[in-house]
Formats: structure tokens, C-alpha cells, sequence
């Protein structure tokens, strides 16, 4: 943003002199006199008008805050995506960790997804047609109610994509099209990179790389987060995605809890990516995980070295 600044420089007024009618020397130096203290009044008015305005300025908008939005990697190479799209993407990478699945079959997850719906779950489509992969309950994917819900939709495309012969060895869009049944096939080709980007950051191959940035409220819904991580990931336990959870006390939040998620060490950074892709949803303000930090306010920095005291149970997720 550009920088404001006000200064004050000297300010002269030229008064013309009246030819048609004569003054005595006296008359004139009072005059002149008379202009001097009201231009030295003016500039010293101007300048204090003009020291307000920049203060008011800069003090009432330091920075220009910016709207909710998400981006999966950092830089040049970084992914824009809205929160929505960002919680699906995370639901997708979630459900393949549930079932043990590989990075390939997230990357020909997402490309189906981009195709059909851009990230979306939408509740329309060609002829009956909706969700996230536009499935079809004519097709037998299952009702509409059920198809809308994007882990259900996920598990289905994942449940048809792992009959598809050699599926992690053949292009993404064969196994796409496999799975899909669409009518132009080869377009899912066109996403190729872009999805596998996505699976890197979301899968944790590529770690810390999923951030978003919105104004938290005081409170975080702790146990709705809870209940959508068993939904995606499934049931907690011993040797599940997540184990037990449980929730410890924080001075950094208003009502002073955390939720402490203890998860696999293969897919604890995609529990990470799922719980600040979902930050808005349940008002969660931070996330820390293996030495880093994600803040809700500043996350399109995203994350950062944790440099605090913190030190969260070995291989847990803290999130509040």
C-alpha cells in the first residue's frame, strides 16, 4: 500500500499592490505587517490539519485487512482457494489417510473434483447430477442427501477408484474417467498438476503448507472440530488416524481450552491441514504442530516456527 506522508513547507502569498489608491509608509507597514501574521496563521493551520490527517490515518488503518481465503504452498508456486474449496480438499486427503490410501489416489481425487465442480459441493448438476464429484443417485452413487455429504461422496470415488486396474501406475485422467463415467473423459487430464500440487500440500508430503487467514471469534467450537475429524478420519483409537483426544487448558484463548490431538506420524500433518482448512467453521484461532504455528489473523504468512514455550505431548496437534 502506498505510504502517506504530510509535511508543511513554506507557503507564500503574494498580495498585489492597489495603484489606485496611495498609502502612507505607515499604513503600509501595517499592512504588511497584518499579512505576515495571517500567512504565518494559515501555515501553521494547513500544517496542523495536515499532521491530523495523517495521524487519523495512520493510526485508524494501519494495514488493510484482509478477506478469509486459503492457499495450499507459499510463494509463487501457491494455490488460492476459497474456505470452502480448502475444506473439501482437506475432507478428500482425510478420507484417502482414513482407508490408508496413497498420494496418488488423492491427486486423482482432486483432479475428478476441479473437473466436476471445482472444489465445490454444489447441489445441482447435469440432469440429477450434484456434490462434489457430481455423482448421480440414478447411477446407483447413492440418494442426494447422501451424495451432498463430501465424505460420503469421497468414500464412494475412493471405494470404485481402488477396482481400477493399476490405477497409481496409469494416467490421472484413465483413472479418473474409470471411475467417473463422464462424457469427455480426457478433460480430467487438464488438472493433472494442479492436483497433484494440491496432494503434496494436503497429504503432508509437502508439510506445512495449507494456511488460511479470517477474524476468529473468542471462542472456538472445539467439539464440533472434534466431531468433524472423527467423521473424516474415523473413529478414534489405538490404531486409527486419531487417537483419543482430549482437551487441556491455554492462556491464549478467552475460554481457555485446547483441543490435544494425538495422530499417526504419516498423516499427522494432514489432521493439521484438516483442522486450519476447517479454522473458520469451528472459530479455531491456532494450530501448532512438530515446531510450527499457524494464526488465524495472520495466516496468509502461513506457518510459522513456533518460538513460544509451548511444547505439545510428542506427536499431538494442539488446536484452539
Amino acid at each position: 500500500m502506498r505510504e502517506l506522508s504530510a509535511t508543511a513547507g513554506a507557503v507564500r502569498f503574494d498580495v498585489p499592490p492597489n495603484r489606485t489608491r496611495p498609502r502612507s509608509s505607515a499604513v503600509r507597514s501595517s499592512a504588511v505587517r497584518s499579512s505576515a501574521v495571517i500567512g504565518t496563521a494559515l501555515v501553521l493551520l494547513l500544517a496542523v490539519a495536515g499532521y491530523l490527517i495523517y495521524h487519523s490515518f495512520t493510526k485508524a488503518s494501519p494495514y488493510v485487512a484482509l478477506a478469509p481465503g486459503c492457499q495450499a504452498g507459499t510463494g509463487t508456486q501457491a494455490i488460492s482457494l476459497d474456505a470452502d474449496q480448502a475444506g473439501i480438499a482437506a475432507t478428500i486427503a482425510g478420507v484417502a489417510a482414513r482407508h490408508k490410501l496413497p498420494r496418488q489416489a488423492v491427486t486423482i481425487a482432486y483432479a475428478a473434483a476441479l473437473q466436476e465442480s471445482q472444489l465445490q459441493n454444489l447441489d445441482y448438476g447435469d440432469r440429477d447430477s450434484v456434490g462434489v464429484f457430481q455423482q448421480r443417485p440414478s447411477q446407483g452413487w447413492g440418494t442426494t442427501r447422501e451424495i451432498e455429504n463430501p465424505v460420503y461422496a469421497t468414500t464412494r470415488f475412493f471405494a470404485a477408484l481402488v477396482h481400477v486396474h493399476d490405477y497409481t501406475r496409469i494416467p490421472v485422467a484413465d483413472a479418473a474417467q474409470t471411475v467417473q463415467h463422464s462424457g469427455d473423459g480426457a478433460a480430467y487430464g487438464q488438472w493433472t498438476a494442479v492436483a497433484a500440487q494440491l496432494a503434496g500440500y494436503f497429504t503432508g508430503s509437502s508439510p506445512h503448507g495449507v494456511s488460511c487467514w479470517y477474524q476468529p471469534p473468542p471462542k472456538a467450537d472445539l467439539a464440533g472440530a472434534v466431531r468433524g475429524l472423527t467423521q473424516t478420519f474415523g473413529a478414534q483409537g489405538r490404531r486409527a488416524v486419531v487417537a483419543r483426544i482430549t482437551t487441556d487448558r491455554s492462556v491464549s484463548r478467552e475460554d481457555g481450552s485446547v483441543a490435544v490431538v494425538p495422530a499417526e506420524r504419516d498423516a499427522a500433518w494432514t489432521v493439521a491441514g484438516w483442522l486450519v482448512a476447517n479454522a473458520q467453521a469451528y472459530g479455531i484461532s491456532q494450530v501448532w504442530y512438530a515446531g510450527y504455528e499457524w494464526n488465524a489473523a495472520d495466516g496468509s504468512m502461513g506457518w510459522q516456527r513456533d518460538t513460544t514455550t509451548k511444547d505439545p505431548p510428542r506427536g499431538s496437534i494442539v488446536a484452539g
